[in-house]
């Protein structure tokens, strides 16, 4: 089982490194850094030991990753429910759907690679946040709103090794 760890920068807790065997890579963390207690829309990235489930990725601008954990191209309809009263909350959902979701296919690239990570997934409590995703990052690794983000060459570096036995231990 490969496992990745991920520790907050000390000059910026909304970055971070993120360690796989002897390779260190920088990553970006949610607005208000790491944190124990995860409440949905609270810019925290969870202090948890995550496993990677599944991914996405934009087939019309991307090429496959190489990996072990099962991907799925993205398409238009396809939203993650991030409203904590919706029966789909935390969940992937496909348009129409009412209630408040993040788009899978952004215009920007920040999903054109994205691996779902469990948390509040398997065992989902409502409020506890939602779409906690491995995703690609801003320029100059702005802060995510929980979630942890690599460059696309870092993100292929990681996902080369990763299955879905991969935790990330976010300290």
């Amino acid at each position: 089982m490969q496992s990745f760890e991920v520790r907050p920068s000390a000059r910026d807790h909304r970055q971070g490194y993120l360690k796989v065997g002897p390779l260190t890579l920088t990553c970006a963390l949610g607005r208000s850094g790491v944190g124990m207690l995860k409440r949905e829309g609270d810019g925290h990235t969870p202090r948890a030991a995550l496993r990677l489930l599944y991914g996405f990725w934009r087939s019309d601008r991307v090429m496959r990753p190489v990996t072990r954990l099962p991907m799925l191209p993205s398409r238009k309809t396809m939203v993650w429910c991030d409203d904590p009263k919706s029966a789909s909350y935390n969940r992937l959902s496909r348009l129409p759907l009412m209630e408040s979701h993040e788009t899978m296919c952004r215009a920007d690239q920040l999903y054109d690679i994205v691996i779902v990570m469990d948390w509040n997934v398997s065992s989902r409590r409502r409020g506890a946040g939602s779409a906690i995703f491995l995703h690609l990052a801003r320029p100059g690794y702005k802060p995510t709103e929980g979630c942890i983000a690599v460059t696309e060459r870092d993100m292929r570096r990681l996902l080369a090794v990763a299955d879905r036995h991969t935790m990330i231990h976010v300290k």
